[in-house]
């Protein structure tokens, strides 16, 4: 089961579609009453992986955090009008333990869930929570050095970054799991990675859930490196990535690891082995819809830019179609997704889903969906599966002014896809809400002067026939509407 060279990976809230389907056929749904045509759908969308979030058992004491936590509950109405208690499942990253939940199926059904993918040629990749634990995972009783403890008072004292746990035989005070930036996650337990244990412990776990999916996505990965616990914690900590993914990799040549990462240091986590770290530069660069930044972040190195995965939204992030116009979501897509790196979308984004769903939630709102945005992906995804655009080569052109004194041609981001045996393709955006003229440069074969170059859209009408000669010495010639792109095929006649 080969991967491209650029695949595709959708995100699918498991609690939240199994609601959905538990609703359509007025019982308890589990992984195994998925039917066959969703997943046939994902194949014809060109998926390669699926990211079920939310597969583990959660915690129960988190659960009732949830529930009770009134920021969080504001957050909760938000998102559904009629919210019930029901409706509120506890994080799925506030795990009580690293077995799949009964109420999905169990570890049965997962592994059935994973081979029906797999006959499809579609890979697994679940959730990995690697700084902190559920509230009452069994470790807080069975090793409670596992995790950071605080000192007398300290839930008093700092109760947004300590709790009072109940143990065996009594209680103790325990950190939340936390960034250094925020206040603690008050449904978690951090664990302490200055402890050898612990680092033995979370390898081991890692270890076993290789064996129940093809790839993992890595909450927070940053949060664990050496200096960032150590700035965070005041204690020298273990390293864990790079010889945890090296013994998993020995047993399993092809698992992949995904990485949530921030602070710049996407380069560092790939350096550790990480198969891709989130661009969460490039999402918030084109959130400011300024193109010259985002043309900016696309001069970094190739061996850097194929190893991001690159999103418009995700369960952290807010839904495309509520933070961007109906023109900039389209043209932000084609930037995003026809870049080098691995094309990261989310439940809900093809329909042009607006209310952002927490993964506290097992039930999604009914939303009615956003045809024109239906119809821009069923259309785009289509031309996503061209093997110039998986497996091709991708470079960023350079544009010019297209007259002295016109600033506009900041406003424009070019790429070009080239493969052998396919037809290069011409990718250019006008990213800003006004008319921007340029020339751009297209990369072209030795043709002669007389030669005509013809470009056709991939996603609309245009269709344009240019002489080879003046291509090659002024460029092709732009005058587009804000937010407007082509795809051009580009052929010779």
């Amino acid at each position: 089961m080969l991967l491209p060279k650029y695949p595709s990976l959708y995100q699918v809230n498991t609690r939240v579609w199994l609601t959905e389907l538990s609703q359509k056929l007025g019982k308890r749904a589990t992984l195994d009453d998925i039917p066959e045509e969703d997943l046939d759908r994902f194949r014809e969308l060109g998926l390669d992986w699926i990211w079920m979030l939310s597969v583990w058992k959660t915690s129960e004491l988190s659960r009732k955090v949830s529930r009770e936590n009134r920021e969080w509950r504001v957050s909760f109405e938000k998102t559904l009008d009629d919210l019930k208690e029901e409706d509120i499942g506890g994080s799925g990253f506030a795990i009580a333990e690293y077995t799949v939940n009964p109420k999905i199926g169990g570890e049965a059904a997962l592994k059935r869930f994973r081979k029906r993918l797999g006959e499809r040629g579609i890979r697994l990749m679940l959730d990995f929570v690697p700084n902190h634990m559920g509230l009452d995972h069994p470790w807080v009783n069975e090793h409670r050095d596992y995790f950071i403890e605080g000192g007398p008072g300290d839930d008093k004292n700092n109760p947004i970054f300590y709790t009072r746990v109940d143990i065996s035989g009594g209680s103790a005070v325990m950190a939340y799991g936390r960034d250094p930036y925020f206040p603690g996650w008050p449904d978690t337990l951090q664990l302490d990675y200055s402890n050898p244990d612990t680092v033995a412990a979370m390898a081991g776990v890692l270890a076993e859930i290789s064996k129940k999916c093809d790839g993992v996505r890595c909450d927070m990965a940053m949060l664990i490196l050496p200096d960032v616990f150590t700035r965070t914690w005041g204690r020298e900590a273990r390293s864990f990535w790079p010889e945890t993914i090296k013994s998993i990799r020995e047993k399993h040549p092809d698992f992949y690891f995904m990485a949530e990462v921030y602070w710049d240091l996407e380069w560092t986590m790939q350096q550790l082995g990480f198969n891709y770290a989130y661009d969460k530069r490039l999402y918030d660069r084109l959130l400011e819809g300024h193109a010259r930044p985002v043309r900016e972040h696309f001069l970094a190195g190739l061996d850097y830019q194929e190893k991001l995965a690159r999103f418009l939204e995700n369960h952290d992030e807010p839904r495309a179609a509520k933070e961007f116009s109906l023109h900039q979501h389209a043209a932000a897509a084609i930037i995003t997704y026809l870049s080098p790196g691995l094309r990261f979308f989310h439940q809900g984004q093809f329909e042009g889903r607006t209310r952002h769903i927490s993964p506290h939630l097992v039930r999604a709102p009914k939303e009615p969906v956003n045809e024109d945005i239906r119809k821009f992906y069923r259309a785009f995804l289509e031309v996503l599966q061209q093997p110039v655009f998986r497996e091709g080569d991708w470079s960023l052109l350079r544009n010019v002014p297209a007259w002295e004194g016109n600033g506009s041609h900041y406003d424009f981001v070019g790429f070009c896809w080239e493969k052998t045996g396919q037809n290069t393709v011409l990718v250019v955006v006008n990213f800003s809400d006004h008319y921007s003229q340029c020339y751009i440069y297209v990369p072209l074969p030795d043709h002669k002067g007389d030669t005509t170059v013809r470009f056709k859209d991939l996603l609309g009408p245009a269709l344009y026939d240019r002489n080879a000669g003046e291509l090659s010495t002024r460029g092709l010639y732009l005058d587009m509407p804000g937010w407007a792109f082509h795809v051009f095929e580009i052929s010779y006649i």
